[in-house]
């Protein structure tokens, strides 16, 4: 893989997908390879942070100390614009098909993606 792009898995507050140049697949997790057509070195993207929400789900209770300061807290699921779907955590009252986009927050010590409704 060349290339590398930093983003929020390295404290930089960018979120980064993949594109195959030979089928045009999109891919959120980072790979060598193309999942739909296994060409190798997909190229790396910077995505825009706008989406929509395909799922929310609020937690209530602490899975680990850590977490404990930030109850409840929401983990959502969002089609991004760039046609990936990724797990994050949004604001509270965020339902199924409202527009967002992402901002970065700690989250128990890491930046993470945050995801507020847009205005």
């Amino acid at each position: 893989m060349s290339g590398k792009l930093a983003d929020w898995t390295t404290d930089a507050e960018a979120i980064v997908y993949q594109s195959c140049a030979a089928c045009g697949a999109v891919q959120y997790f980072r790979r060598s390879f193309c999942a739909v057509c296994g060409a190798p070195d997909p190229q790396e993207k910077r995505a825009s942070g706008a989406g929509t929400v395909y799922a929310t789900s609020l937690v209530c209770r602490a899975a680990t100390p850590e977490t404990r300061a930030h109850v409840p807290y929401n983990i959502v699921l969002v089609d991004i614009a760039e046609g990936f779907r990724m797990m994050a955590h949004g604001e509270n009252d965020l339902a199924i098909g409202d527009k967002v986009n992402a901002r970065f927050a700690q989250f128990a010590g890491r930046l993470v993606p945050y995801f507020q409704k847009v205005k």
